[in-house]
């Protein structure tokens, strides 16, 4: 829905269904719902995923004339899209599937392509939006330097032919569509430092001769067109987790002019083990669950910094235990704490609190899909749950500055 700060949806992710037609049966059942206390008397956003088998059918003109005029009587409104997962984000396994295949592929490029010809189509006239997407690439797919590069290479080359095709749809369409990368641990990207790195020393020099070549542009504008059209996808729980949700990231975004196509709003798991260590320690093993990556930065007390590829791992090197864990876990956000265990929730309530005095973008995504860690008595349906993420972020932004 529509507020003075943005778009305030949540990303469909949460929701089953690989295939189209799995994933829009499971929307017909929950978005109505979640709509009708919500926002029952304004048009709704949604941040739909889709995965590439869904996009596929859902190009064809018949799927898709279906789905808007759904979208039309229900009065909703696809504001975002969640373009992370290629496929198989609900399989039993994901880990670092979830970067296959990566922007090194043709499949990455082509499957990103095509859904931003889908949102092209069901963006509300006069507005802009943005598809989500990995930071390149898995930094352990490759175990040596000369490797690293040639991937990385090759994910430049199909990252500056999404900008050129962009700016081609902008010239057609008079519409902003733009390319929200999301740093997360062990990505090629893995922190916003490094994605600020690659966007001044590679993506930039990149871009200029190709857009001058292709449209003319000279460099200004080469450079304005590439920072409309290449942004970060600010993942507040991927961010708390590598320690860079401050007044420093705000800064640099600000020196850089590299814009925020998408707020993620999030918040990581924290453990602080000043005390019981060893019972937090075994309190932990059950959220090392075999689905999702959980990379994990430990602090130490001299303010050194461990960093493990998945929760398990760290787990097992008790011994080498920091004073804090941050822990990639998209825990609820209406919370701050889970018995033993803290969230981030401290640092997502200032980037809101930033949004709402100076709105650095028009999405707000809410990304929950652990409500699983709740004590027993504040488990509730899944439509419940949403709608009170979603309830408390308009709490957060309809606060009076103190």
């Amino acid at each position: 829905m529509k507020t003075k700060f943005g778009h305030l949806t949540y990303c469909s992710n949460i929701h089953i269904g690989e295939s189209w037609e799995d994933h829009f049966q499971e929307l017909k059942i929950y978005l109505p719902k979640i709509k009708s206390q919500i926002s029952p008397n304004e048009p709704f956003g949604i941040g739909l995923r889709l995965s590439n088998e869904a996009s596929v059918s859902l190009s064809q003109e018949e799927n898709l004339f279906e789905w808007k005029n759904w979208l039309k009587q229900e009065s909703m409104y696809v504001i975002s899209i969640n373009g992370f997962p290629y496929g198989g984000f609900h399989s039993d396994v994901v880990k670092e599937k979830v970067y296959h295949p990566d922007w090194s592929t043709l499949e990455r490029y082509d499957y990103t392509k095509r859904l931003f010809l889908l949102l092209n189509e069901m963006l509300p006239q006069g507005v802009e939006g943005g598809v989500s997407t990995p930071p390149l690439s898995y930094l352990y797919f490759e175990s040596n330097e000369t490797d690293f590069e040639k991937r990385k290479n090759k994910c430049n080359h199909f990252i500056i032919q999404t900008l050129v095709d962009l700016i081609r749809i902008k010239k057609k369409e008079s519409r902003i569509l733009h390319l929200d990368i999301e740093p997360e641990p062990d990505g090629f990207l893995g922190t916003f430092a490094n994605l600020v790195h690659w966007y001044e020393k590679e993506l930039l020099p990149m871009a200029v001769p190709i857009l001058s070549k292709e449209f003319g542009f000279d460099e200004r504008i080469a450079i304005q067109n590439t920072k409309e059209h290449i942004r970060l996808c600010l993942d507040v729980c991927h961010l708390a987790v590598t320690h860079e949700m401050n007044d420093g990231l705000f800064s640099e975004l600000e020196r850089t002019g590299i814009k925020v196509g998408r707020i993620q709003v999030s918040s990581a798991l924290k453990v602080v083990f000043s005390e019981s260590i060893e019972v937090k320690l075994n309190l932990l093993k059950p959220f090392d669950e075999k689905k999702y990556l959980h990379q994990v930065v430990a602090v130490k007390q001299n303010g050194t910094r461990l960093s493990y590829q998945d929760l398990g791992e760290a787990i097992l090197n008790g011994a080498e235990i920091g004073e804090e864990w941050r822990i990639h876990f998209h825990v609820p956000i209406f919370l701050d704490s889970y018995g033993e265990f803290l969230s981030t929730q401290e640092e997502l309530i200032a980037v809101l609190k930033m949004q709402k005095q100076s709105p650095f973008t028009n999405v707000l995504e809410i990304e929950t899909y652990t409500w699983n860690v709740l004590p027993t008595p504040l488990q509730i349906t899944l439509e419940s749950s949403i709608v009170r993420e979603l309830n408390w972020v308009k709490t957060i932004l309809s606060e009076k500055k103190n």
